[in-house]
């Protein structure tokens, strides 16, 4: 053989050895030719062989499946060990064709199958036909699960939500399974439903709004509001899980899905005579159900409810919780004031039923009546006096005393004081009884001005000396003369002329009965008379001097 020939023949020798010898780190085919000492022992070309233990021949939880003569893909990972075998792996060999078809899965966002067969923290494991998956806690299914057992080492669907080939993460999902195809299911349910079709149904779980109930492979809310016409205070009280009942689809939510349900339309609808049985004006027995700071909800019958707002509750407690007047489960007698059937509104009222306590003392006590009570408050203005039937009455300052200023007067009183008052006025509609102390007692003031006019002329009798005038006393009443009023003549106007005892007459120029003061004058007096003596005997422009006419209405006078 030529040296040329030689040459070529080695060429496609090394060219035969590249070509048949396969590389390291990629999947081989290969043949299991003898199984022994729990290893198979395979035969993977340009006579390599390799050994592989069993059980990377055998799925999670099952037995290894394989025999001499069977074909199988191995990773190869060196091509000659120390033995002069080569090194290989079945399990390497399934992850990468794992990885690749996952991959491919993955872009399509179609479904894999595969089995969970551990348990880890915050989840499960799942062999993917080669590929170990992570499946959290939260993704096994619609609701949590308790026990996973019967789910363990079952083939079925998973959604690939996550993976990295290169750090060699997969997270998958079985709930994203279960929720596709519940909502395929629960499209398909829906579909067939029709509001106002009533239903057969199973109480599947209760909260406090509400309760789901499955009508066969959907749920639908039944909430607190739809389960009676009457008030329901938690669903618990009219139903149980497991519950058997009939329902009424009321609303469907083609997008969302939703199915809300009711039962009470399935039942007569106590309002639609609630006009007839309960006119205006009428009183009926019912039950508080609830209270709050506005008022009381009263039950008239179930399904009916009425409010008693505060200001109808009772006659007397103005500002008072409705909590510290009824309570709840309370039976009250209550008067129907106004019906909105539109609004589905009855406003009672509590203290329609009694008598109004202002009536009932107008009629006992009649104007000028005396009654007797104790001092509840003191203010400003005047006293409040407590009365029969829960009520007040007031006594203004102006009508505590005859002879003292109102607030003078007002100090001598206490809170507890039993006092006696005359009535003088009541006014139902405005709920006010004026009462009047000093007029338990004489006006010593008008007895005593009785028949004095302005301009008449009175005697008084000095009672005391002052450098601005003088004090005097008529039939009891002290009344002060000024200075200036002393005399005409600017010369007699001295106190000092005057003494405690001496009787004058003195013309009174005012009555006042509210400040209960006479207005008195000597001045006044003195120029009246003097008016009167000219009228009558003459006039200074006569040629008769002023002496002359007075001393002749003296001497007429003698």
């Amino acid at each position: 053989m030529s040296a040329n020939s030689m040459a070529e023949f080695e060429a496609l020798l090394e060219e035969s050895f590249e070509i048949d010898t396969p590389s390291e780190g990629t999947v081989v085919k290969g043949r299991v030719i003898a199984i022994e000492a729990g290893q198979a022992i395979i035969d993977v070309g340009y006579k390599m062989e390799g050994r592989v233990d069993l059980k990377e021949f055998a799925n999670p939880g099952e037995a290894p499946e394989v025999e001499v003569g069977d074909e199988v893909e191995v990773y190869l990972e060196r091509v000659e060990n120390a033995r002069g075998e080569a090194v290989v792996s079945r399990e390497k060999a399934r992850r990468e064709a794992a990885w690749d078809r996952l991959e491919k899965a993955y872009e399509k966002e179609e479904r894999v199958e595969g089995a969970i067969f551990g348990r880890v923290k915050g989840g499960f494991t799942v062999d993917l036909g080669g590929a170990v998956a992570f499946l959290p806690g939260s993704q096994v299914d619609v609701r949590p699960v308790r026990d996973a057992g019967p789910l363990m080492g079952l083939k079925q669907p998973f959604q690939i939500l996550k993976m990295d080939r290169r750090r060699g993460n997969i997270v998958v999902s079985r709930r994203a399974i279960l929720e596709e195809s519940r909502a395929e299911q629960r499209a398909e349910v829906i579909g067939k439903l029709a509001e106002g079709q009533v239903l057969d149904g199973v109480v599947k779980n209760i909260t406090e709004y509400g309760a789901f109930v499955d009508l066969g492979g959907v749920d639908g809310l039944l909430h607190v509001t739809d389960m009676a016409w009457r008030r329901i205070n938690h669903p618990s009280e009219v139903l149980s899980i497991g519950q058997s009942l009939k329902v009424q689809v009321i609303k469907i939510n083609k997008e969302t899905h939703r199915i809300s349900l009711g039962i009470k339309q399935l039942q007569a609808d106590p309002w639609d005579s609630v006009e007839a049985s309960y006119p205006l004006a009428s009183v009926h027995k019912g039950r508080v159900t609830n209270i709050t700071d506005y008022g009381a909800f009263v039950e008239l019958e179930p399904g009916v409810e009425g409010l008693v707002h505060v200001s109808e509750m009772s006659w007397t407690k103005k500002n008072v919780h409705p909590g510290k007047i009824v309570s709840t489960s309370q039976e009250v007698e209550v008067m129907v004031l106004e019906i909105d059937s539109a609004k589905r509104r009855v406003s009672l009222g509590l203290k329609q039923t009694q008598r109004n306590p202002w009536e009932v003392f107008a009629e006992s006590h009649p104007a000028g009546s005396g009654i007797e009570g104790e001092v509840k408050n003191i203010t400003e203005f005047g006293l409040f006096i407590g009365l029969d039937g829960d009520i007040d009455g007031m006594v203004h300052l102006s009508d505590l005393s005859w002879d003292q200023r109102g607030e003078e007067a007002i100090q001598q009183y206490r809170k507890g004081d039993v006092v006696q008052a005359a009535v003088l006025e009541v006014d139902v509609e405005r709920e006010r009884i004026s009462l009047s102390i000093k007029a338990l007692g004489a006006d010593t003031f008008s007895e005593a001005v009785d028949g004095v006019k302005r301009g008449s002329i009175i005697t008084v009798e000095v009672t005391m000396i002052e450098e601005g005038g003088i004090e005097v006393d008529y039939n009891g009443m002290k009344s002060f003369i000024r200075r200036s009023d002393l005399a005409r003549d600017r010369v007699d106007q001295r106190p000092e002329r005057f003494g405690v005892g001496d009787k004058l007459d003195v013309r009174v120029t005012s009555v006042d009965s509210k400040t209960r003061k006479l207005g008195l004058s000597i001045k006044a007096r003195e120029i009246a008379e003097e008016k009167e003596a000219v009228e009558q005997y003459g006039s200074s422009d006569a040629g008769a001097s002023l002496g002359d006419i007075l001393g002749a209405a003296l001497r007429d006078r003698t």
